[in-house]
């Protein structure tokens, strides 16, 4: 991920549950929220209760790599929270990968060209 950073600070996802647009899909929820900086900036959840760790992990990578390489269509000065559901754990790559592209369409921090 060249040009974003990581959330890392509990406050730092609050401020976006709270004051974030949220877009909704059967497989995760999406929070963003702009900001002034250059980058963009993401952050991923995934509760216990989706799994054990070998689980949320594929979760997380999934979603991960998903957002790296769409990484160049997306607004610059964006914060992000990507929270998995459920349905996440059995999910396909491409599911996924519909689910998160569609919810950010929908907030507008995507463009649809292709690459």
């Amino acid at each position: 991920m060249r040009f974003t950073e990581t959330l890392k600070k509990n406050y730092e996802f609050h401020r976006l549950y709270s004051k974030g647009k949220s877009a909704v899909t059967p497989f995760l929820v999406v929070y963003a929220r702009g900001s002034k900086r250059a980058g963009n900036r993401i952050g991923f959840t995934v509760s216990t209760k989706l799994g054990k760790a070998v689980k949320r992990n594929r979760v997380r990578r999934r979603l991960r790599e998903i957002y790296r390489l769409h990484e160049e269509r997306f607004v610059p000065g964006t914060e992000l929270v990507v929270v998995a559901r459920a349905r996440a754990v059995t999910a396909t790559y491409r599911q996924l990968e519909s689910a998160f592209l569609s919810a950010c369409g929908r907030l507008g921090i995507v463009s649809e060209a292709r690459r």
